[in-house]
Parts: C-alpha cells; structure tokens; sequence
C-alpha cells in the first residue's frame, strides 16, 4: 500500500530526475531479484512487487523509496498541511470516527487536488521513459555478454577469423572486440556488388567476426542491408554461404526492427529467385536433387526461413503488430507465387513454386500451425489471406483436389510415398521426383487447411475458386471429398498405434483434421454437423448393409475409421441429435436417420449377418468402435429410444456369453511350451473382448429404461463387478465420458435388483470402509493415533446395519467408547438417519425394526445437566439441536406450509437456541400448527352444473377437462375438499364405464370378510402416521385408523389376487408390496375417512391404466406386467416414468439436466421418491389433490408433465446446491416451496402436445 502511494504522489520529473532514478531503480530490482525470478508467472510477480512492503522488512530502507518519501515531503506537503488543517477543524461537526476517519479524508482530499492529478499525468510518461531505457540498457548488455562468450569461445577454438583477416593486408587484419562507425563505412564500402570478389569475401568475413550489436547500431544499416541482399543473390558460393551465416546470426541477436527487416530481406531474396531467370529453379518433371549445390544453398535459405518462421510465434506478442505483420506479408507473398507468375511461364515445364521448398522441409505446416495458435497472429494472418492471398488456399484445394483425382490413390504408391515422407526426416533421400514432390505439397496443403478449418474467420474463405474447375469449391465439398480420400487408401495401424510411416497416409492425415474439428464445438457444429457430411461417413456402411461389396482394400480399417468419428459426433449434444433425427429434426429424405443405419450395422455385425464380411471373422477392434458408437447414444434417454427396436442389449449380450465361454475353453498356457505364447495372447486377446462387451453393456445402465434392459440380460451383477473395479482403481467411464460412474450407480441403486448387485459386488462395503476411515481413521496423511475400524464387532458382515447400529444407535456406554471421534461420528450418523427418514416408507422400517425415535428420546433425556436450581435442564450442543430436529422431523407430516421444523444450528448470544428440547412425545406446542378446518367452499356455479349433469351429456368427460383446466388456471381454490371428490368419483365412474378406457380387469370386492387379515408392522405405523396427518387437516375423527386398516386390507387382498409367481432372489418380490400404500391413503384422506366410498373409487379407478403409475402397490408382481419387467423388481414408474422424466428434462430445462449430471445424482431417483409417496411432505395437501386430479382427468402422462415442472421450478436452488455439492441433501430434505400445479397447468398443457403419443403409447406397452 505504502509503495502504491509514494508512486502516485511523484510530481513532474525532470531529466535530472530520470538519471537519479534509474540507479535507484536497478538497486531496488537487483535487491528483489531472488523474489521475482522466483514467481511461478508474471500475475505472481506483479503480486510480489505490490504486496513488497508487507513481506520485506528492509521496504523502507531502499534508497528508491527515502528519496521518494523526500520527494512527496517537498512536492505535496503543503496540500498535506492545508488539508489536515481543514479537517481537523471540522472533526467536531463531521468526523466521528477517530484517527483513521481523519488519515482517510486527508488522502482522499489530497487525491483528488489539482497537484496530485498533474503528478499522475507526468507520472505515466517518466516512468515509462525510466523503464523502457533500463530494458533497452538491460537487452544492451545481454547481446554483449552473449558476443563475448561466443568471441571467447572462437578465439579458443581456432584462430581463422585473424587468419582470414590478415590475408587482405588491410589496416583491419586484427580481432574486432569493438568496431566504431569508420570501420564499419569502410566494410560496408567494400561489399559493394562493384567491388572484387575477394575483397567482398574479405569484408563479410570482417563483419561475420565482428558483434551484432556494434553492426547493427551503425548508421549505415540501410546500405549494409542491400549489400547483404546482393551477396546472398550472388553465383558466388562464398558470398552467399557467409552472407547467409550473417542473417542467421542477426536472427538470434538483432533486435525487433532489424529482425523484420532481415527476415523481409530473405524474403524479398528467395521471391526473386524464383521469378528471376538468373536463378536456376528445377522443373517438376526434373525432381529435386539435394546434392545439387544450387539447391543446397536454395534450401538452406528455406531452412533458415522456415526455422525463423517456427521460432518467431514465441516473441512477437511484445512488439508492435506491424513487426508481425509485414513479417506475415512477405512470407504469405513469397508462398503464393505461382508457376504462371514467374517468367518461366512461357516454358512448356513446369517450375516447382516456394511452396515446395517449404513443404520438403515442414512437411506438416507446423510453421502455419504455430501462427494460427494465437489470436495475436491469427487474425493478421486471416486478414491477409482474405484480401491479398487468397490463392494459396486456392492453390491448396486445388492439390487436394488433384491428389485426389489422381491415379496412384489406385495402387501402392502411397505405401510408397509415406516410405519417402519418413525417410525424408531421417536424412536417407538424396533425390526426390516430381511425383514424390506433389504428395509432399498434398501433405503440407492438407494440414495447412486442416488448420484453417478450426477457425471461424478461416471457414469463411470458403468456397474458394480452382483452376480448371466451373463452380467454386464449398467447405462441404472439400470435407466430403476428404472423408472419401480417407475411404480410399485406408492406412491399418499396427497394434492401434499409428507407425512414423503411417502418420503420412492420406487416411490418417485426415483422421487427424476431423478428429481436431470434432474437438472443437463451433468447428464441429458447421463442418460435421451436416447431413452431407453424416451420409459420406456412411457411405461404406450403407453398402454393405445393401450387400455390395467396396472395391478398397482394408475395409476394416475404413470401418474403425469411420466410428471413430461417428463416436466423437454422438458425444455431443448437437450431433447426437443430428444422428438420432437428421439435421433440423427432420429425419432424412428416406425417413432413415443415421442412428438407425449405425445400429442395424452394429447388430448385424454382432450377430455375424454381414455377408460382405463373412469370409473372415470381424475383429475385436471394429465391433467395438461401432459398439462403441451406439453406446454414445443408448447411454441418453433420446438415443435409446430410437435404438431400442435393435435389441443392442441382447446381442451384446449374447456376444458377451459366447467370448466367456471361448476363453474357458482356451487351456491353460503352459510355460515352456511351444505353443505358450499363442495361447497366452489368445486368451489376453479373449478376455479383453469380454470387458469391452462388458463395459458397453454396464452403459445401459445410465437411463432409467437401459437399466431395465440390462437387468433382462442376466449380466446385471457381472457389470457391477466390473464397475466397481474400474471404480475402485478410479479408471475413467470412457474417452468420451466427462463425469464419472456418480450417474450410473445412483440408477443402479434405485432398483431392488440393482442394490443387490451393488452390495454383492462389495460396492457397498467398500463404500461403508472408506465411510468408517474417513471418520474415525482420519486422512492418510494426518498423524493420528487410534485404532483402524471394528472395535466392537467386525463391520463387513452386514454393512448397513452396522452403519445404523454403530453410528446412530448409541445406547450403550460400550458403544460411544469404541467411537474415537464420538461426536463427529454421531452427529453424521443422525444426519444420515434425517436423510432416509424423508423416505416414508424407511422411516417406518426403521421405526418399526429399531425403534429409533424411542432410542433419539432416551439420548435427549439423558443429555440433561446436573444442576440442583435447574435439574430438568438440557444440554444444548450440536447433537441434541441435530436429535431434536429429527425427531420433530420424523414425527410430523406436512407439506411447506402445513409443518413446522426447529432449525440445525444455534445462534449467537445469550439464547443460542430459543425452540424446546423434549425427551417424549407428543412434541410441545410450538411445533404443531393450529389444525386446518373445513372452510366453506368457494364455488362455480358452471363447474357445480357440470358436475351435477353428468349422466345427462354424451360428451360430459370432454365438456369435463375443458372446465376443469379453466378452473384450474382461474380458480385452483375450488379443487378441493368435497367438489375435489365429487369430481374424482364423476370422472373415474365415466371411465371405468368406457370399456376402451379399461386398461386392467377391476377389482371386485366380495363379502368375505378381511378382518381376519393382518397388516405388516409398517402398515400398522403407517396407519398412525395417515391418522395423525388426516386430524391436523381437520378430514379424519379420532377412530378413523381402524376403518383405514380395513381399507388397506381389502387393497392388500386385491393386489394378492392379481399377483403372478414369479421365481427371483429377491426378497422384495417374495410376498406382498413392502411399503405403506401411500396412494390408498391419500384416497381415504381425500374421501374425509369414508372407508367404504374410498373402496368404491379404487375398485374403479384399478382399472384403469392411470392406476399403474401412481398406485406403485397396484403393479406389485401383477400379471399384468411381462414375465421378465415382473421378476425384474423393477416397477414402470421407473423404468417408464422416470425415463421419461429425464428425457424431457433434458430438453426442456437443460441447466437442471446438466445439473444433476455433475452432481452424480439423478432425476429418476428423486422423483420415484416423490412419486412413491404421493408428494407428502413436499407439497401442501390441496397440491397433492390437484396431482391427483391432473393425473385421473387429464391423462396418466401428466405425471412426468407434474415432475418436469417441479424441476423447472427449482431449477435455481438446482443449480445452488449442485456446486455447493448437497443436491441430494437438499431435495430429500426440503419441502418444495411455492409450487402450485395451477401454475405450471399451462406449461404441463404445451409439454402433453409435444410428447404425449409418445409417452402414452410407451405407457400402454407394459403389459408387453
């Protein structure tokens, strides 16, 4: 701060000044040089100096910073005086504040006088004269330090330069340390293009021997510089050779001007050899011989060109933009001469251009790659080839062109030429044809345009005009007739690895474009993201889906190719998109979008259907890629339903199955044996087909429906496994892949089938383990001493209760004594417990198996002081403030507005927590809300008509909707209470009577009697917990739990009696549903108690299809469902519901999308929970009879509609709590504020036009 201030006080600095400060300067730089060469960047370094007075104790004994301070003394201390006075005397009427109220006026006063901003204009401009001659002093020295070493270096190596000099019997037959500006005349004089020869060599020998420094500072560099241009143009070897050697030497020591102007220089040099008769230029019939000395000498000035070009990138930001520029100019008009510019074009052979020369020597263009990397450069590179050289481009397309239409893509002389293109970095040619030299300019051209593809100012110089060619060339035509290039002389890699050779086939020169544009979103989005683009990838797959057979050799690795590309495209949203359904979501002309074409060749090729191929066995190499292509698609909710109809999950399965079986019979190898390697690599080659078919089956997996799919499989456990070795070893999903396998075991542990497998494959325990180290082990790198787990009883053998036993049922002294950090651990394990008691139907279990809210009470009544004056008092600390939360929590339901829940944390002050802590319930007072009474009804005589008509119209259930939505939207507080029953009974009695709305046989009740049935414990709570809920909303008396019981025992009966047999392992499908039937609950609340007309409407409402989403016990093992989605454990309301839910979400709200992707969370996860317990405890009751009545009346897809809006809505807490890393906290625990159906019933309306045939239909297909 001080050494900010003392700079903005300097007033005007004379010369005098200047020189006093630089001195100054040096000293405080040279003081802090070990603190800035030290700084990891410049931002670092900049952080040093302005933080320098805080971290260096000798700040203020620098000689810079006294004379500073002396200075501001002089210069602003009477502004200083004059302001302190005028604030001091006004302290008693406006400053209350102190000393620093007093030092911070002043300042400000003072920075805001005319004196101190003349001292911040002046400032500026004498700093920055005091620093640029200190760098110019520093770069000085540098050059000098750097000619002293080579001169020392020189002078013990050999003695040539006195030698040479001596011959001339010149005055200047010495060794040069310096050279004055009459020396320099004098040689510069001599090396006029007039002079001899010899003196000229004599003279370059001089300056060659002499410091840069010294030769470029004299005033004579204008005619030095053409007499360096004339040398290098010169026949004579000699002079070229040395004039050459001085050019490299100004390059690595001149400065920026003299570096341009060099560079221009042999710029200028190499344009004149080519458009000069004088000069000897082979023809390309001719080919090139590079033992030729007249081509020796041309390609050592593109080397020294070319070497410059690579280098210069790296520094040119520091200077100003016309150095860059006329740098760029001249090397992009030394390039675009052509063989009709130069005055060999009357000749009937062809001249090679500059171009050639450069591409023998940066095959790749990595000159052009460099240039292009900077926006700095790029833009003044785009600029000029737009307006002044555009044909080099034009000239580029035109030998991809002709390459193209050439006859030696036909043979074996790619082989060949890439054979040439190695052997041409490892020094082994010596000649080179014509032919050779136009695959080398093929090279250079299609990397050069590789590159100019990435930017968007480089796509606009497309289309480009060719010669010999009608119409311009489009960027579609060149990416198309790139992609075919690649299709023609495809170039195998051996073992997957790309050889030196490879690297320049056509195939893989390509490959490299397109995998740089896939990189690149924008690149992506206009040059591959084009149905033309998409059909020209195909291409080899269409034809041999259409049986034909490609006239090409190495069609799989055409093939790998190909799905490489189509892979990178599906792996992103837009391509995705243009596979599944065509560009602008139109589908293809013949209504075959791409996805489909991909899939059936992938099955076919799974299935060994490809007759093309039939004569050799298909690699592991190319069913993976293509596998690996569809599962960039079936891993989204979009691409498995298009996919689906294949059956990919089937044959990879079966492929799967059948390499399990190979590898068990390939025998064991044999060490020592002749046949020992063979079989070892036959059996590594076998065993990794069986992981990758493995991995792509785990991949369904990611969506709801997949899930399904690979259940159905029976490789459900065996990809689990898998999943969790690579989980283990932290192994990334896949190339493609961004997040980890968060999304896949969240879907995978929403299923029954799906958590068996995770605790089977020791997921689960794995889980618990790290769980337990984290908190009573401590990090691996933190020093602490205690014991590793299992203090009291081994925690591997049933790792979720011992969680629950070990971490939230401490009722014994034995178990808060094997805990090492006791409160941490405690305080986790009840703030576990909150989180699962948001599922209703574990709080139950809970409740039922260990009683913990009896085992929270006893914790809170012992957790009291020993105080004679207080003796009932409680501790308050964070655990009993965690305990008291939970158990109001778990006590009380109620959506936002209906329940009361104390807060987590205490407060500051006195009273740190105001709410009471109770050791017994009922809770106190404070935590119930006054119970909600009947109040009269608003009504709508229009809707009381309807309702009161409605055996008298034939069209009374459209007429029905039509009100009721226009009800919904004006007046949402009529729905409820008795109109709200009316209406179900109205709606579900019209339906029912409707022979094509009856979905599933009714259930008829019979005279029998249920009483001598018996409900589950969790029933039996659950009945409690609908009977406390129904008093506070004022709907159920005090005797309503029996006549419920009754219910539910009918229900049970009912479900009984569709349920089929099924033979599965899993203990949830042996008996009856294992939750409480929360729908039948809300039915009963809903009929105010009424058991009987409750009953009626269930016996209705079973039969229809609305029935099976939001009654979950209703499709409990049912007949009603496939033998394969019964057994699978795995309810519609998941594997339909929830699929869709993402599907549209993905679409609809894509921020929360994307947001529960980064979290490792799902939408299907959190919105089965919601839909399993008809909402309670997130929405308030007359919301919950709305779901309901949207669901009956307007159809059963308005529960995806219902949840996509309740996502929408939180869309911003979404976001929140995804980076603040407690997304799942967050939606089981919060009640869901401010939502109400009216509100979103227009949006649920647009959601039903655009998606309901397809939700419907899927909804109606789970019988199948």
């Amino acid at each position: 701060m001080l050494c900010a201030f003392v700079f903005s006080k300097m007033s005007h600095l004379s010369s005098k000044i200047e020189s006093e400060l630089q001195p100054l300067l040096r000293q405080l730089l040279k003081s802090i040089k070990e603190r800035i060469s030290g700084a990891p960047s410049v931002e670092c370094a900049e952080e040093i100096l302005l933080h320098l007075e805080e971290t260096d104790e000798n700040f203020h004994n620098y000689e810079l910073v006294k004379y500073l301070r002396n200075y501001i003394d002089s210069a602003l201390g009477s502004v200083i005086e004059e302001e302190t006075e005028k604030c001091t005397s006004a302290e008693g009427r406006s400053l209350g504040s102190g000393q620093d109220t007093l030092v911070q006026q002043v300042t400000r006063k003072t920075r805001e006088s005319e004196e101190y901003k003349e001292m911040m204009k002046s400032l500026k401009n004498t700093m920055m004269i005091v620093v640029e001659s200190l760098i110019n002093k520093f770069e000085e020295d540098q050059l000098k330090k750097e000619e002293l070493h080579r001169r020392k270096q020189h002078e013990q190596h050999t003695s040539y330069c006195m030698d040479s000099c001596s011959d001339s019997g010149s005055s200047f037959n010495q060794s040069y340390t310096f050279m004055n500006q009459e020396q320099l005349q004098i040689i510069v004089g001599r090396m006029d293009p007039s002079q001899p020869k010899e003196v000229r060599r004599e003279a370059l020998q001089t300056l060659c021997c002499a410091p840069p420094s010294d030769v470029l500072n004299c005033d004579c560099w204008a005619t030095l510089r053409k007499h360096l241009a004339a040398a290098l143009s010169d026949p004579d070897s000699t002079l070229s050779e040395k004039s050459l050697r001085f050019y490299a030497k100004t390059f690595s020591s001149s400065t920026f001007t003299i570096t341009r102007e060099t560079y221009t220089s042999l710029a200028k040099h190499l344009e004149s050899c080519f458009t000069s008769q004088q000069s000897p230029v082979p023809t390309l019939s001719a080919g090139i011989d590079i033992t030729s000395p007249d081509i020796v000498r041309l390609l050592k000035k593109f080397r020294l060109l070319n070497e410059f070009q690579k280098e210069v990138p790296s520094f040119w930001i520091r200077h100003p933009e016309k150095f860059m520029e006329e740098i760029v100019e001249s090397t992009l008009s030394l390039l675009s001469i052509t063989h009709e510019q130069s005055l060999r074009a009357e000749t009937s052979h062809h001249a090679l251009e500059p171009v050639y020369f450069l591409a023998l020597l940066d095959t790749k263009a990595s000159w052009f790659n460099k240039w292009m990397h900077g926006y700095y450069s790029r833009t003044v590179v785009l600029r000029l080839l737009e307006n002044k050289y555009k044909s080099l481009i034009n000239a580029a397309v035109r030998q991809c062109l002709n390459y193209f239409d050439s006859k030696h893509l036909e043979d074996d002389g790619t082989d060949n030429l890439c054979t040439m293109l190695y052997h041409l970095n490892s020094d082994r040619r010596t000649y080179y044809t014509g032919h050779e030299l136009q695959y080398i300019y093929f090279v250079h051209s299609l990397c050069l345009l590789g590159r100019l593809l990435m930017y968007t100012h480089g796509r606009k110089l497309f289309p480009v005009k060719v010669k010999n060619r009608k119409e311009p060339i489009p960027l579609m035509d060149l990416l198309v007739l790139l992609i075919r290039m690649m299709y023609q002389h495809p170039k195998s890699a051996q073992n997957g690895n790309i050889t030196q050779t490879d690297s320049y086939a056509p195939a893989n020169l390509v490959m490299e474009v397109l995998r740089m544009l896939c990189g690149r979103k924008e690149c992506a989005t206009e040059c591959l993201y084009r149905s033309i683009v998409i059909d020209s990838l195909l291409f080899p797959i269409s034809t041999l889906l259409k049986g034909e057979q490609m006239m090409v050799t190495g069609i799989e690795t055409v093939l790998i190719n190909t799905a490489d590309i189509l892979a990178r495209i599906a792996s992103t949203d837009r391509g995705l998109s243009l596979l599944l359904f065509g560009e602008n979501n139109k589908g293809s002309a013949r209504n075959c979008p791409s996805a489909r074409v991909i899939a059936e060749f992938t099955k076919r090729l799974l299935d060994g259907k490809l007759p093309t191929l039939a004569s050799t066995e298909p690699s592991s190499a190319l069913k993976g890629a293509f596998i690996f292509v569809c599962r960039q698609m079936y891993n989204t909710c979009e691409g498995l339903e298009v996919l689906m109809p294949y059956g990919l999950h089937e044959s990879i399965s079966k492929a799967w199955k059948k390499a399990c079986l190979l590898s068990e019979r390939i025998p064991t190898p044999i060490a020592g044996s002749e046949s020992d390697s063979s079989t070892a690599q036959e059996l590594q080659n076998t065993m990794l087909l069986e992981e990758m078919l493995l991995d792509n089956l785990l991949n369904f997996a990611a969506t709801p429906k997949g899930l399904l799919l690979l259940q159905q499989t029976g490789a459900l456990n065996e990809c689990v496994i898998f999943m969790f070795s690579r989980f283990t070893k932290k192994l990334q999903v896949s190339k493609c892949e961004k997040f980890g396998y968060g999304v896949m075991v969240t879907q995978v542990a929403a299923t029954a089938p799906g958590i068996v497998a995770l605790q089977s494959s020791g997921f689960i325990k794995a889980l618990v383990m790290e769980l337990w180290s984290v908190l009573e082990c401590g990090r691996d790198d933190a020093r602490m001493i205690n014991p590793k787990p299992t203090p009291v009883e081994p925690i591997d053998r049933s790792c979720q209760k011992d969680v629950i036993d070990r971490l939230v049922i401490m009722n014994s002294n034995a178990k808060i004594h094997s805990l090492f950090n006791y409160e941490h651990s405690h305080m986790f394990g009840v703030r576990l417990l909150s989180v699962m008691c948001c599922n209703l139907d574990t709080l139950l279990l809970l409740e039922s198996q260990y009683h913990v809210s009896e085992i929270l009470l006893n914790a809170q009544e012992e957790n009291v002081r020993e105080n004679l004056e207080n003796p009932g008092d409680f501790i308050i600390d964070g655990l009993s403030v965690e305990r008291n939360h939970i158990l109001v929590r778990m006590n009380l339901i109620g959506g936002p507005s209906e329940r009361v829940l104390p807060p987590r944390v205490l407060q500051k002050g006195n009273d740190p927590y105001r709410w009471p802590l109770f050791s017994s319930y009922p809770l106190p007072k404070c935590y119930l809300r006054e119970s909600l009474k009947n109040l009269t009804l608003k009504q709508d005589n229009e809707f009381n008509k309807l309702l009161k008509n409605s055996e008298k119209q034939t069209d009374w259930l459209k007429n029905c909707k039509k009100q009721f939505c226009k009800i919904m939207i004006s007046k949402p507080d009529i729905i409820k209470g008795s109109i709200l029953v009316e209406l179900l009974e109205k709606v579900v009695g019209h339906l029912s009577d409707n022979p094509s709305e009856c979905f599933f046989r009714p259930y008829e009740a019979s005279d029998t009697s249920v009483k001598h049935l018996s409900l589950s414990p969790i029933q039996q709570l659950g009945i409690k917990t609908v009977g406390r809920y129904g008093r506070f909303l004022g709907l159920l008396k005090d005797d309503s739990d029996q006549e419920l019981a009754i219910l539910l025992m009918h229900c049970e009966r009912f479900m009984k009696q569709q349920q089929t047999t099924i033979s599965s392992s899993l203990c949830c499908l042996q008996g009856g549903y294992v939750g409480h039937d929360w729908f039948a609950s809300t039915a009963f609340l809903i009929m105010s108690g009424d058991g009987e007309r409750t009953l009626k409407f269930l016996q209705q409402f079973s039969s229809l299809l609305v029935s099976a989403f939001i009654w979950l016990p209703r499709l409990h093992s049912s007949i009603h469902l496939s033998v394969e989605s019964a057994e699978s454990g795995i309810h519609p309301v998941y594997s339909c519901t929830a699929y869709y839910i993402e599907m549209l979400l993905k679409t609809e709200a894509p921020l929360v999308f994307s947001a529960f992707r980064m979290s490792g969370f799902t939408p299907s996860q959190i919105c089965q929970h919601w839909l399993a317990q008809c909402f309670w405890n997130y929405l308030n009751w007359t919301e919950i009879g709305h779901y309901i009545a949207i669901c009956l009346i307007l159809g059963p897809d308005y529960q995806v509609y219902m949840c996509i809006a309740l996502l929408k809505h939180l869309q911003q807490e979404i976001l929140h709590h995804m980076q603040a890393q407690d997304l799942q906290v967050f939606l089981k625990e919060e009640a869901i504020h401010g939502f109400h159906v009216s509100s979103y019933l227009e949006f649920m309306q647009n959601l039903e036009q655009s998606y309901r045939t397809t939700i419907l239909t899927e909804m109606e297909n789970i019988k199948s």
